[in-house]
């Protein structure tokens, strides 16, 4: 057997048990091999406490009115009891967003005199990477 195919018979041997492989190819430079963590009996336990690791981190959730654009000398010109025209119309439910990003669309609630959200319409996570793009 050939030095390579000795060498290349070794780094499968390594990656057969769980450990980097490294081979070199003819360009100098060394490619490394991982083993596919999906195949693993544990990778769905290792996804779940991966999740938990973020379920503590806060983002910030808000509801819009609506929108409109302006001119620069149109906002200087705002003063107290000033008007804005914005793109919604009334009773259209209102856009809820999560750092910016439109999840769903929900009608404002009082509760305990403090106001709420209630979501009419959730986007699905499908919808939303679409969207993305």
């Amino acid at each position: 057997m050939s030095e390579q195919s000795t060498e290349t018979q070794g780094s499968e041997e390594q990656a057969a048990a769980g450990e980097q492989a490294v081979t070199q190819g003819d360009s100098g430079y060394e490619r490394a091999e991982f083993q596919d963590l999906a195949n693993e009996a544990g990778a769905v336990g290792a996804n779940e406490s991966n999740l938990n690791v973020i379920l503590d981190i806060p983002v910030t959730l808000s509801m819009e009115v609506g929108r409109t654009e302006v001119p620069i000398q149109d906002l200087l010109a705002l003063t107290r009891g000033s008007v804005v025209e914005l793109d919604r119309i009334a009773g259209e439910p209102m856009d809820v967003l999560i750092n910016g990003t439109l999840i769903a669309h929900g009608e404002v609630v009082i509760i305990n005199e403090k106001f709420g959200i209630r979501l009419t319409d959730v986007i699905s996570p499908a919808e939303r990477v679409r969207k993305l793009r």
